[in-house]
């Protein structure tokens, strides 16, 4: 079979999609909306609820090990299934399902690229049938931290000018303070306007084309490039609450094969309420 022109490894055109899923692949849908399953989604695919499945309703921190293996057990993956997510808003939260399902070591899991809105701009089959799967079994090897960074990474990059980029991936004026949110419904607003010291603004929608494919290795490269961003740095990703952010993970960590990424995903939220936490306004120096 064909595979994606640029990235074989992590990526599924539209195009390939049916017959990965003939082939045995699971296929899942998660969106910034839920309910946008209902009104209509690829053949095949089920949901799943980034809210409400994806992590801990009283902590609001990723799932635990056993609530990881829970989850795959009910949607019928087991280690070996080849995994292909999706959803709208450019595969925000299919990426920050991605990056979930590495941090426990499932490594055969893939995007669709595109998404939601290639598929519906292709004009291509939809469903109003929830899939039925049969319930699998779920070990997994545990949680290993490495792409996810915590506070002390935040302040360690601090130190390192010269070794490491903070990067806020949020629109322009959500960067500077202008606004707290997305400013469009789509995404998560702030408790504090402003950015964390330091971090250079590259927003998310920069590494995509107009119909939410990626853009080309040689574009994205060029980008990076464009801010000083060099593949043996330590880059540290972060919007409100990580799914903007780990869009941008997906591109420097998978697309590009930079050595060290690391998606901040409590990003602002986080932030904004820690105490003597500094925030920055305006534009940087």
């Amino acid at each position: 079979m064909a595979h994606h022109p640029y990235y074989p490894e992590v990526l599924v055109p539209c195009d390939e999609v049916a017959l990965a899923v003939a082939r045995g692949a699971r296929l899942v849908e998660v969106d910034l909306d839920p309910a946008a399953y209902e009104h209509g989604h690829i053949p095949g695919a089920i949901r799943w609820d980034w809210s409400a499945q994806l992590r801990n309703q009283g902590t609001e921190e990723i799932l635990n090990v056993a609530e990881f293996e829970s989850l795959m057990g009910v949607s019928g993956i087991s280690k070996d299934t080849e995994v292909l997510l999706y959803g709208d808003n450019n595969n925000w939260f299919a990426c920050w399902a991605f990056w979930l399902m590495q941090l426990y070591g499932h490594e055969n899991v893939k995007l669709v690229d595109g998404g939601s809105k290639k598929w519906l701009r292709d004009q291509r089959a939809l469903s109003l049938e929830p899939t039925a799967v049969s319930r699998s079994t779920y070990k997994s090897r545990g949680l290993d931290v490495t792409n996810k960074a915590s506070i002390e990474d935040i302040f360690a990059s601090f130190f390192n000018p010269s070794d490491s980029r903070l990067v806020d991936v949020r629109s322009s004026a959500e960067y500077i303070g202008q606004i707290s949110g997305p400013g469009d419904g789509a995404g998560a607003t702030c408790e504090v306007a402003g950015h964390i010291p330091t971090a250079i603004n590259i927003p998310w929608n920069l590494n995509c084309n107009e119909d939410a494919t990626f853009k080309s290795p040689d574009e994205l490269r060029s980008l990076y490039a464009s801010f000083d961003i060099r593949p043996e740095m330590c880059v540290i990703t972060y919007c409100a609450i990580g799914e903007r952010a780990s869009l941008s993970w997906f591109v420097l960590k998978h697309l590009l094969g930079y050595r060290v990424v690391m998606n901040y995903d409590r990003s602002m939220a986080q932030w904004g309420r820690l105490a003597n936490s500094a925030v920055v306004t305006g534009k940087a120096a």
